[in-house]
């Protein structure tokens, strides 16, 4: 039976499933005032999430970052999907990066502060999910041209 990945998407599904579990875990039973920092953050950035319980955003938030994890760590789940989890991930991550303030540098500029360097490197993980999903809906057969014939290499 040939697994829905190839080679080449084990190490940043590895990478990125291994860390981003790791968070997740890390905030399963986060206490009161963890759960108001997470929540105070992003909440200020997306401010819808102010309607949302602070402990019911940080059980959400860990529930998330749980099952995205697993889901690159499992090698059944197509890159597509698990490329399409992450970058949404990512993506809300970079949005707390680019519209808190602080985080870049003065002047519009893209550049972190110190700040702003732990949340800047989810670019990283941006890269990877869109690389995931391209992956994904372009097929897995490679083509090779040799003396001008193209040929698709199983």
């Amino acid at each position: 039976m040939r697994l829905p990945i190839t080679p080449s998407e084990i190490a940043p599904r590895l990478a990125t499933g291994a860390f981003i579990l790791n968070s997740g875990l890390g905030k399963r039973g986060a206490d009161e005032g963890t759960a108001a920092g997470l929540h105070g953050f992003a909440a200020g950035t997306y401010p819808f999430l102010g309607k949302v319980e602070p402990k019911t955003f940080a059980k959400v938030l860990s529930t998330s970052e749980i099952v995205i994890g697993a889901a690159l760590l499992t090698p059944f789940v197509p890159a597509a999907v698990a490329g399409a989890a992450l970058t949404g991930l990512s993506a809300g991550l970079l949005g707390l990066y680019l519209r808190t303030p602080g985080m870049t540098k003065p002047g519009r500029s893209l550049a972190p502060t110190q700040e702003g360097l732990t949340i800047a490197k989810d670019v990283w993980m941006l890269g990877i999910g869109l690389g995931l999903i391209t992956q994904g809906l372009t097929g897995r057969e490679a083509k090779v041209t040799v003396g001008g014939r193209t040929a698709k290499r199983k």
